[in-house]
């Protein structure tokens, strides 16, 4: 196991800085309630199972439940991190794609999962808050799938789909990845309980140490940012 010593201290004092919270304060994972009719709500165990794996398997302080988010007001930026899903229709109304673009360049972080269907919806509202940025494929020595576990074939295979390769995709705002898009992998049925699609424990376990690499690269970039950003991650 890597050391997580710097990590934590930069995190705490990012975050304590930022959100202004008692020093035992835990970072907690959003889920994003986004608007279109698509069902946000999908995978409802595959939060709460990657957060118990992250806990058991690491010492950052995550709170154990997962919480839900809108991209109305300013309550996205006491989150570092934040995940999406589902099958369906994705939309941003331009006010939300603002409050996204602020969020992902002060310091948070995007992990977008297709469980299948998102990404006619996912690329083209991506585009309403970045214009400027295209997805890229990461190369599989990218740090995203070394920092805990090594994925030297990139992301695991889940559930089949179209039968394509698995690939992950990167938004990269001035150097940084700011968002994460898995397509054609599902990790969030990976980790949801096994008797939901009855994987192989095996697969299930590729899919959460996937996870953890996720979170663990975005927290570290989150402290990364907010330590150097004297104004911190915010909504005002």
């Amino acid at each position: 196991m890597k050391s997580w010593f710097i990590l934590l201290i930069g995190v705490f004092s990012a975050f304590v800085t930022i959100a202004q919270q008692p020093v035992n304060h835990q970072l907690k994972i959003a889920k994003l309630h986004y608007g279109g009719g698509g069902d946000w709500y999908a995978n409802p165990t595959s939060v709460p199972n990657l957060i118990k794996y992250i806990k058991q398997n690491t010492t950052i302080p995550l709170h154990p439940d997962e919480h839900i988010v809108t991209l109305t007001g300013s309550q996205v930026f006491q989150y570092p991190f934040l995940y999406m899903t589902g099958h369906g229709r994705f939309l941003l109304s331009d006010a939300e794609a603002q409050t996204l673009r602020k969020y992902l360049t002060s310091g948070g972080f995007l992990h977008i999962d297709d469980n299948y269907g998102l990404d006619k919806y996912v690329r083209p509202e991506m585009k309403k808050v970045f214009p400027e940025l295209e997805f890229v494929e990461l190369p599989f020595d990218h740090p995203i799938y070394h920092t805990q576990y090594d994925f030297n074939k990139g992301l695991p295979k889940i559930h089949e789909h179209d039968n394509k390769p698995p690939q992950g995709f990167g938004l990269i705002w001035e150097g940084r990845v700011v968002c994460f898009y898995t397509y054609e992998c599902d990790l969030g049925d990976g980790w949801e309980d096994q008797s939901v699609h009855n994987d192989p424990e095996a697969l299930r376990l590729e899919a959460l140490k996937m996870g953890c690499n996720i979170v663990v690269y975005a927290l570290n970039r989150y402290a990364n940012v907010s330590s150097t950003s004297p104004a911190g991650m915010h909504g005002e």
